[in-house]
């Protein structure tokens, strides 16, 4: 079986997986107002790094000037979770596995000074993490929308099935810039305000920085305690370049290869996309009841972090894993009352479940979408 060994979460909540952990379970959400930054004209609200406080840490591992921000996020989690798992990240059989969308985007900027042009391809910028750890293998790069970080822990399921690697380090970071927010508004699909997912009144996503890791290994005897990567599925309907289908077809189709001849009883709850973007919320909405999982619980974090795009199924597939440790459902922060057509089952409470299993479920542009079950001690895996 697949199974994680190690997570480490760098957010604005945190630099950790368990301070992120505490801080969403308390309520509490990174999202804020920014006016005139970037110059950009029109306000916008997102949750961002402490770049000083990175910097700070990060100093302790390498020079500062030698990575870009965004490598900086990604080295900084990587690191700790590869001490965590105790692995040996020089080795041959480790893989490494980086999920973004933007990379280092900025430097299309031509102001932008201080680093070689070829930075912005996502196979360089990658490569600036395995050389950190001296890792002969070359890296993968996922980059499929909004669902890479799904599609990144699919594909390292597929490199340890095969017996390719003894270790898969799966990484997801974007970091914001002018050149994404601007992007976002040129679609009207943000809110100034935080975002409310599922919600009647939702009228747009927020953004988000992060970094998120998982290392999985394949075993054979597994404990209670180990989480398990069961199934994972793939499926685009390529409805259109930014909106999603309108009956979930792709989502769909996903969510019924991922749970498998799992009963629906046996899940604890679906983490969704949630974007509180007025389509996606919808089609999910769609999928979910088309699946015959209308009564699993649902819950979506954009309003914790807003949407943290690479890092968002890497992220919110570890902060899944800790809700079920800990007995719970998280809380939709933003939610108040449900504005979708098909009947969901959401709250913006923490709610108990003694359950060990659920679905990460994303969608994404160009009719992209993914789902993974996860399950607690391989529980009917």
């Amino acid at each position: 079986m697949i199974v994680r060994i190690a997570d480490n979460i760098v957010s604005p909540l945190g630099l950790t997986s368990s301070e992120n952990y505490a801080a969403v379970k308390a309520g509490r959400s990174a999202l804020k107002r920014y006016d005139g930054l970037w110059h950009l004209p029109e306000p916008f609200t997102a949750s961002l790094m402490d770049r000083e406080k990175v910097e700070n840490v990060f100093a302790e591992l390498a020079d500062n000037e030698k990575y870009t921000f965004f490598e900086k996020m990604i080295i900084l989690s990587t690191s700790r979770a590869i001490a965590e798992a105790k692995i040996d990240p020089t080795s041959d059989k480790v893989l490494f596995i980086l999920s973004t969308t933007k990379g280092n985007v900025f430097l299309l900027d031509k102001r932008e000074t201080g680093f070689p042009q070829d930075r912005v391809l996502l196979g360089v910028a990658a490569r600036q993490m395995t050389e950190f750890f001296h890792n002969p293998n070359a890296p993968i790069v996922v980059s499929n929308a909004c669902i890479s970080g799904v599609c990144a822990q699919i594909e390292a399921m597929r490199n340890l099935e095969n017996g390719l690697f003894d270790h898969v380090v799966v990484v997801g970071c974007d970091v914001q810039s002018a050149f994404i927010v601007s992007g976002f508004q040129s679609f009207k699909a943000l809110s100034v305000e935080p975002c409310m997912p599922f919600d009647a009144n939702r009228c747009g996503l927020n953004l988000g920085d992060a970094a998120a890791t998982i290392v999985y290994t394949r075993k054979d005897n597994i404990s209670e305690n180990d989480w398990v990567a069961c199934r994972g599925a793939i499926r685009n309907d390529a409805n259109h370049i930014s909106g999603p289908s309108r009956t979930g077809e792709g989502s769909y189709r996903a969510l019924k290869v991922a749970l498998g001849d799992v009963n629906p009883d046996q899940i604890a709850f679906i983490n969704t996309h949630g974007t509180a973007t007025l389509y996606n919320d919808e089609m999910e909405s769609f999928a979910i009841e088309r699946a015959g999982l209308s009564q699993v619980p649902v819950n979506g974090l954009k309003g914790y972090y807003g949407h943290t795009m690479g890092a968002a199924g890497i992220m919110e597939t570890i902060l899944s894993m800790k809700a079920i440790d800990d007995h719970n459902i998280l809380a939709t922060r933003g939610f108040e009352t449900l504005g979708v057509t098909h009947p969901l089952v959401l709250s913006n409470q923490n709610q108990p479940t003694d359950k060990r299993m659920f679905i990460k479920l994303l969608s994404g542009f160009g009719g992209c979408n993914a789902a993974l079950l996860m399950a607690k001690g391989g529980a009917s895996c």
